[in-house]
């Protein structure tokens, strides 16, 4: 049979509770987390709840943190105190964060340094920040990893390479791959010759209608901007 609501609010199914009240009628805050609901909680202490709940879930730049801040109605001088205080303990850390996002996007997606820049700046990095992230030499190298997304691009139709019409169709496929995911022309087009030339041994020249660069990439995918990341 159900169980009567020990607030007096009606019953629950059985063996399920509902949550505890506080004496003003409030949710009381769940255990081991900070009470920023509470309409009495000081700025502070909601500035540092945000914060911590953000970070917990993920890493965050200090633009990121600041908007979430401002949308809880923190006032300016708490939230530039409390990012402060959070930056001298090394839990706020942009460059830090500008350095494993590069290395975990172009790891996990591939991406060319021109998408890691858009990437961080969308994100509030500072561009000087963005440069030295993208100066890391743990990144590996932007042809290689072209031709390693090319290659797993293409294996899966290696036997249909051997027609000229399907080649070509692939070929530009993979340079528009390639364009969304920030790569120039010329590595784009290296790296599909190369990969071309190893899987199927043609003229991979031919595949690609001769010397292709930047200008020649299909229409929207060229040297844009905004990569359109994928």
């Amino acid at each position: 049979m159900p169980l009567r609501d020990p607030a007096g609010g009606g019953s629950t199914p059985r063996g399920r509770r509902r949550p505890a009240r506080s004496s003003r009628g409030f949710d009381a805050p769940v255990p081991g987390t900070a009470a920023d609901d509470t309409p009495d909680a000081a700025p502070e202490d909601v500035a540092r709840s945000i914060l911590l709940r953000k970070l917990t879930v993920a890493p965050r730049t200090r633009a990121q943190l600041t908007d979430a801040l401002a949308q809880r109605g923190v006032p300016d001088e708490v939230a530039d105190a409390t990012l402060d205080r959070f930056e001298d303990l090394g839990l706020v850390d942009d460059a830090e964060f500008a350095r494993q996002w590069a290395r975990s996007r172009q790891a996990g997606r591939g991406l060319a340094r021109r998408a890691l820049a858009y990437e961080l700046r969308q994100r509030g990095v500072d561009d000087d920040l963005v440069k030295e992230a993208l100066d890391d030499p743990e990144l590996g190298d932007e042809l290689e990893t072209a031709r390693g997304l090319v290659r797993r691009r293409l294996a899966a139709g290696r036997s249909r390479l051997s027609d000229s019409i399907e080649r070509e169709r692939q070929a530009r496929r993979a340079l528009g791959m390639l364009a969304r995911k920030g790569y120039g022309g010329g590595v784009a087009a290296r790296a599909v010759r190369e990969a071309l030339r190893e899987l199927a041994s043609v003229d991979a020249d031919d595949a690609l209608g001769g010397d292709l660069e930047a200008e020649d990439l299909p229409e929207g995918s060229g040297d844009l901007g905004e990569p359109s990341v994928s």
